[in-house]
């Protein structure tokens, strides 16, 4: 490995860096949420409500998410309804916030899934007993429901926030400057192939060994706590 070359990328991989990191946020921040009430909508009594989450999960997970952000970005782009409404088009006209919001959706249907199996594996004789105390039904989910469902969840949601710092790659496909896109220019540039993409593999490596560290600590920290 040439080591000026090394020494020339990692300025701009760093900067690069901030913009992954910021995607990655933003779909954990956003898809983690959005994705635990659609989870709980699947498990809702209302057949209508369950079979239009359904087709959400069915489409974003079944589809690959380099079409889903083709399809934000380009096609939704040509939509004249959107194009004419300025809070539309600031999610998709420009490619940092499509990318983002191609990462929530997608990350909300696998957040989804994993949730609603965790809430469907709940011990019903626990739920059972608490609203047999009289408690309310909100503070039966805010209380039991909820703090059980992530324990039960949190190891598997491991795996989709690490999912989701590499996932941001695809940031790069229109337009966005994140680790990947910083990586390609360099390499036009440079036409050190390995060099580049060996340092640009170690930037994914150290972001989700750190993101891994934390969920693993977060995880340990629930479990002593029952």
């Amino acid at each position: 490995m040439d080591l000026g070359i090394i020494a020339y990328a990692v300025p701009f991989l760093v900067i690069g860096a901030k913009t992954t990191l910021l995607i990655a946020l933003f779909g954990v921040g956003i898809g983690l949420p959005f994705g635990v009430a659609v989870g709980l909508a699947r498990c809702s009594r209302s057949r209508v409500v369950r079979r239009v989450c359904d087709a959400y999960c069915a489409i974003f997970r079944g589809t690959p998410m380099l079409v889903q952000v083709f399809v934000i970005y380009y096609g939704l782009a040509q939509v004249s309804f959107i194009r004419q409404n300025p809070i539309l088009w600031w999610m998709i006209g420009d490619g940092l916030n499509a990318a983002i919001l191609a990462v929530v959706l997608n990350t909300g249907a696998y957040t989804a899934e994993i949730f609603r199996t965790a809430f469907l594996s709940l011990p019903k004789g626990l739920i059972e007993a608490a609203e047999a105390c009289g408690m309310h039904p909100w503070h039966v989910f805010k209380r039991v429901k909820f703090p059980l469902a992530v324990r039960q969840a949190l190891p598997a949601y491991s795996s989709e926030a690490a999912i989701i710092v590499k996932e941001s790659s695809l940031a790069s496909t229109i337009t966005v400057l994140e680790i990947t896109g910083y990586a390609k220019r360099l390499m036009s540039e440079t036409f050190a192939i390995m060099d580049i993409f060996i340092v640009t593999a170690a930037f994914y490596l150290t972001i989700n060994v750190v993101v891994l560290t934390g969920l693993k600590l977060v995880e340990r920290r629930l479990s002593f706590a029952r």
